[in-house]
């Protein structure tokens, strides 16, 4: 790796490490659902190209970042909607172990898309996003 490689990947992970620190809960699993995304776009591009070592790590990083956010559900705040969520979790992992077994992009591609709409639906709820309201 290059200096300024190791340097661009320093600053990377330093940058990281100061959004975690200072990220409320929600932001905490925004930044799940980005690195899941990011990890599935980069495993789809390696697949095509043929590199498919590394697409099995990226997808292997992708269920494990799914798992978590599975894992992170609160049965106790709402269990009809948690069940729900937690078996679209298992079919967003069921189609990224099928995708990487199978080299197969367009499942890549459908779990991206689940999990998008996840973290887009995630974001709206944010008390953060909220509009100010009008005194």
């Amino acid at each position: 790796m290059s200096p300024s490689a190791a340097a661009l990947k320093h600053y990377a992970a330093v940058q990281v490490q100061a959004s975690v620190a200072e990220a409320t809960p929600y932001r905490l699993t925004a930044l799940l659902f980005d690195g899941a995304l990011e990890r599935i776009a980069r495993a789809k591009g390696h697949l095509l190209r043929g590199e498919l070592a590394a697409k099995g790590e990226l997808i292997s990083a992708a269920i494990a970042i799914v798992g978590e956010l599975a894992g992170s559900l609160n049965r106790d705040a709402a269990p009809e909607l948690v069940d729900r969520l937690a078996a679209l979790y298992d079919y967003i992992l069921r189609r990224l172990i099928e995708a990487n077994a199978g080299n197969r992009a367009e499942l890549l591609d459908e779990a991206g898309r689940l999990l998008g709409t996840l973290a887009d639906a995630w974001r709206a709820i944010d008390p953060a996003n909220a509009p100010a309201a009008n005194d």
